[in-house]
């Protein structure tokens, strides 16, 4: 008798975790196949045009920086900057980023890049600490950039997804 409820609480486990990898399954297929939902789209397109009022309040610069999200970056890299030979100066974030932190894609990458846009638009090419000069942080900051450093902490992105101290 007790080997047959091991064996029912078993099968009901493995029914249940089967189920749970296809929901998650789907859910990074769709995730994959669909552009990001209309929610973080409206978040990305109002930040952009905080980040251009910002922009032209705190540099005098009316210049557009076109931002594309993308799933074509390295999966190491959160976003990119590109000044381009004719300079173009485009804004690249990575698509698969926004599913693991879209408050910190907003928030931390964003004017993170755009200061790198508009060092690139003020001629500022210096390789100085990799492109993150003291000149480059000042900037992310005026851009309200919440953590204007070099790399990712990926505890920021993880301390905040727990909402522990929130």
């Amino acid at each position: 008798m007790f080997i047959q409820q091991i064996k029912k609480f078993f099968l009901i486990v493995v029914l249940i975790s089967c189920a749970l990898l296809v929901y998650l399954w789907y859910q990074d297929y769709s995730f994959s196949k669909n552009p990001l939902s209309k929610e973080i789209q409206l978040k990305v397109y109002e930040k952009h045009q905080n980040l251009k009022y910002l922009t032209y309040k705190n540099f005098n610069i009316k210049r557009v920086f076109p931002i594309t999200i993308t799933d074509k970056l390295d999966a190491s890299k959160f976003g990119m900057a590109v000044y381009s030979q004719n300079g173009q100066i485009n804004l690249y974030l990575n698509k698969n980023r926004f599913k693991e932190n879209e408050n910190y894609m907003i928030n931390d990458v964003m004017p993170h890049e755009y200061a790198h846009a508009i060092m690139f638009a003020i001629g500022d090419f210096s390789d100085e600490n990799k492109g993150h000069s003291k000149k480059w942080q000042t900037i992310c900051k005026k851009l309200n950039g919440l953590r204007c450093d070099r790399f990712v902490n990926h505890q920021d992105i993880l301390i905040e997804k727990t909402n522990i101290f929130k």
